[in-house]
């Protein structure tokens, strides 16, 4: 059985199962593994581990801990209770909006790359190229956000460090338009975005796109890429504070176990919050040579469960309403027994968005295309309601073809 427990209660003798922050920020080889040494013990605390997942089948229980499915239970209330205000509304369909956003990924890639390649030579970065991108991924989010976040989420592993560039860009716009920030202010904040991982090109290749996991030594080469990316900005000519602010501290975490400088929350600007929990968002949700990417609500409810320590707890709760608990290009099951693909949000209902169904599990074959809108009643289209997302490799599904 699957437990949830304090980092106060572990003892050699137990079986890790899961320990709740994003893999990229605990020092273990593995995510699952027996305990057997106070030493180990001692470098869950010290990596800023709250809490853990242990199984009792293969390792002590603690008795009155409760069940992973306890958890999830509880998540999932907290979740809806906190996604219960507006999304942003959209101005033209995903459909019509997707052209221009596969012109402006392909832009975005094309012009990020060539700022990572100048920074890996030792150039200055050019900014004439960057800004006017910020402003087409603004334009094209205000048209309608889904179109290109979704298609953001499809990366390669010689794309990735690009592609994650522009979707922390294009996330950090979304986000910021959601919850109201000044037109300039977002502006910036694309920027720091579109640019957070610039030190990155200061890392060798050998560490940056090792297939597996770090060893100790290879951790603290990459934990200096926030330092080195400011360093590389501070000499950037017409960079501002925002994006060199984004840049130094996307690493730091609220309970003050992040890096470079394990700044406490009350010290971490409201933008760089807002950026640390966009950054692990796409990364974990995307497909790394090492693992394998978890689907957008999975995601977002670990990340919901990481918030409590990790990221500020409201801001988290913003980021959910603003991409919607099952964002557009989900793949989803309906409790008709229709399988379908999420394709806009509910302005007010974030369990409501419309779905593009294809499939019958009941009668196992395709079904001809219908799009429906869940927030309507029986005869209106509606009276259907999501049970689960899906993955897609299972499926032998693409998602994006239903969204064009």
């Amino acid at each position: 059985m699957l437990k949830k427990i304090t980092v106060e209660q572990i003892k050699p003798g137990m079986y890790v199962h899961d320990l709740i922050c994003d893999w990229m920020s605990h020092p273990f080889v593995r995510n699952q593994f027996p305990l057997k040494t106070e030493a180990e013990i001692q470098k869950i605390r010290d990596a800023g581990i709250h809490e853990l997942y242990i199984d009792t089948d293969k390792g002590l229980d603690v008795s009155d801990a409760p069940t992973m499915d306890e958890v999830n239970a509880q998540l999932q209330a907290e979740m809806l209770e906190a996604a219960q205000e507006p999304v942003p509304v959209i101005q033209v369909s995903v459909a019509a909006e997707m052209e221009r956003a596969k012109k402006i990924r392909h832009q975005a890639t094309r012009i990020v790359r060539s700022v990572m390649q100048d920074v890996r030579l030792g150039k200055a970065i050019n900014m004439e190229n960057v800004e006017p991108l910020v402003e087409d991924i603004t334009s094209s989010l205000m048209r309608n956000g889904g179109a290109l976040t979704s298609l953001l989420r499809l990366k390669t592993k010689d794309d990735y460090t690009f592609l994650h560039s522009v979707s922390v860009c294009t996330l950090m716009v979304t986000f910021c338009k959601a919850v109201g920030i000044d037109t300039e202010t977002t502006r910036q904040a694309g920027i720091g975005g579109l640019l957070h991982d610039t030190g990155k090109m200061k890392v060798p290749d050998e560490v940056l796109n090792k297939p597996g996991r770090l060893t100790d030594e290879e951790f603290e080469i990459i934990k200096r890429h926030p330092s080195d990316g400011h360093a590389i900005l501070l000499e950037t000519q017409g960079v501002g504070d925002i994006p060199l602010d984004i840049t130094l501290h996307h690493h730091e975490r609220m309970d003050g176990s992040g890096y470079p400088d394990k700044l406490p929350g009350d010290q971490i600007h409201t933008l760089a919050q807002m950026a640390a929990i966009v950054d692990v968002y796409d990364a974990i949700t995307a497909d790394r040579c090492y693992h394998k990417g978890i689907p957008p609500a999975e995601a977002l409810k670990k990340m919901w469960e990481w918030s409590k320590f990790h990221f500020n707890p409201k801001l988290m709760q913003a980021f959910m309403r603003t991409i919607g608990i099952y964002p557009v290009g989900t793949l989803v099951r309906l409790e008709s027994g229709r399988v379908g693909v999420v394709t806009e949000l509910h302005e007010s209902n974030m369990l409501a968005p419309r779905v593009k169904v294809f499939f019958s599990i009941k009668s196992n074959t395709f079904i001809p295309v219908q799009e429906i809108d869940l927030s309507k009643p029986m005869g209106k289209g509606g009276a259907d309601r999501i049970l689960s997302h899906e993955d897609p490799a299972k499926w032998k599904i693409d998602p994006m073809r239903y969204l064009q």
